[in-house]
């Protein structure tokens, strides 16, 4: 049996809660610290759910909440100029959901609630004590907290990590900064069709809204770095003029940018991908989600490879006899996984803006892509990907990174 009963766990956004739920269905005692004074509304804009993210919110209960706040996505197009192709889909899995990052921290947040996991607000992370008896947390507003461990779900920007091991790797800078707006304009797209699309100079994704109008988001090549709230300081207004210039002449690029209001506009800021890190965990101190594995958003899998973390974590703390053994097992569990992942998400990164040659042998390129490597083939096992909640977390494990059960979601 663990000799873990409680978990500080630092960060309320996605990894966070999850893993609080999960902690909590563990028997674990779990409190969610985080930085901002209130619960966060609007701030980050739309992303994406692959099949094997719903299927881990099924084991905390979360799915159908997440799914209700959701859209669907069942059919993809990749868009050049005037070419178009469909993309096969893996027929028999469930479609893509997009939701807005907002809705899903509050279903995540309320899950958690009701599973019996607090929340403290305006908690941000200074120091840790990590002592014989426990592992005490230091924050800004000099208040303390203590507990058997603590978790690190503190995004690509992670303080937990430095803390971990001070010569961590920081986030890196994709290039692009993210952009995404709702659009007032009638595209006659069918709902649930995501497109893809690639412009002479940047790249950008839309997709139709239930209630009319069209959502997009624009990933907008930049060699200077901007975080949130330097992109922020400019006005919308800025923004939309320098989107106008970038997406004149593509279609829909050019409509979708000149149809978009100022206060319809949401600024991201730098798009961020995480190179290895070499250590995930020391002492009681563990790191999950994008604070240890965040993959390029052209993944897909960003947030879903978050939920997954959490879980898996929780599983492991739960069987191992003590936290150094549970931490090593979750890193078995998950480092190949997503390190492949983020592999396959680099390579997408750079086929976001494309020369005038390569933008002509795109759609010739893609489709022969598919034909040689089937999509069941490329992206089958990633999404099929499942957590067995009920069997029993293997320790004591050489260091050979061990799978996990894959199989159909329900």
């Amino acid at each position: 049996m663990s000799d873990v009963r409680s978990a500080l766990v630092i960060g309320g956004g996605i990894a966070g809660p999850v893993t609080a739920t999960a902690l909590r269905k563990a028997g674990i005692d779990a409190t969610v610290y985080e930085a901002y004074p209130a619960p966060s509304e609007g701030i980050g804009g739309a992303l994406a759910l692959a099949p094997n993210g719903l299927a881990a919110l099924r084991i905390i209960g979360a799915d159908d909440a997440v799914r209700a706040a959701s859209i669907p996505i069942t059919r993809s197009v990749m868009s050049i100029g005037t070419s178009r192709v469909v993309m096969p889909r893996i027929e028999d899995l469930p479609p893509l959901q997009v939701i807005q990052r907002g809705d899903l921290h509050r279903a995540l947040q309320e899950r958690a609630h009701a599973s019996g996991a607090r929340f403290e607000w305006g908690k941000r992370l200074m120091a840790v004590d990590d002592g014989p008896e426990g592992i005490t947390a230091s924050f800004a507003d000099g208040s303390t907290a203590t507990a058997d461990v603590l978790i690190g779900a503190d995004g690509v920007r992670s303080t937990l990590r430095g803390l971990i091991d001070a010569d961590a790797p920081p986030a890196g800078y994709t290039g692009l900064l993210g952009l995404e707006g709702c659009a007032d304009v009638n595209l006659g797209l069918e709902l649930g069709t995501m497109t893809f699309a690639y412009g002479a100079r940047a790249y950008c994704i839309y997709w139709p809204l239930p209630g009319g109008g069209v959502w997009w988001g624009a990933n907008l090549p930049s060699k200077r770095y901007l975080s949130l709230t330097e992109a922020r300081e400019a006005p919308a207004g800025d923004w939309l003029r320098t989107l106008r210039d970038t997406y004149a002449g593509d279609v829909p690029g050019e409509m979708l940018a000149r149809s978009t209001a100022p206060d319809a506009l949401q600024v991201t800021g730098a798009l961020h991908i995480m190179p290895p890190v070499p250590r995930w965990h020391r002492g009681r101190m563990v790191l999950v989600g994008d604070a240890v594995h965040a993959p390029s958003n052209s993944s897909g899998q960003g947030a879903s490879l978050a939920i997954e973390s959490g879980i898996q974590l929780a599983r492991c703390l739960r069987d191992a006899p003590d936290a150094p053994t549970a931490f090593a097992a979750y890193e078995t569990l998950r480092r190949v996984r997503v390190e492949k992942i983020a592999k396959r998400g680099a390579a997408l990164n750079r086929t976001k803006a494309p020369g005038r040659v390569a933008r002509r042998l795109m759609p010739l390129m893609m489709s022969l892509a598919f034909r040689v490597m089937p999509l069941e083939r490329m992206l089958g096992a990633e999404q099929r990907y499942t957590i067995d909640w009920d069997a029993r977390v293997e320790t004591g494990l050489p260091s050979t990174p061990v799978p996990d059960k894959v199989g159909r979601p329900a």
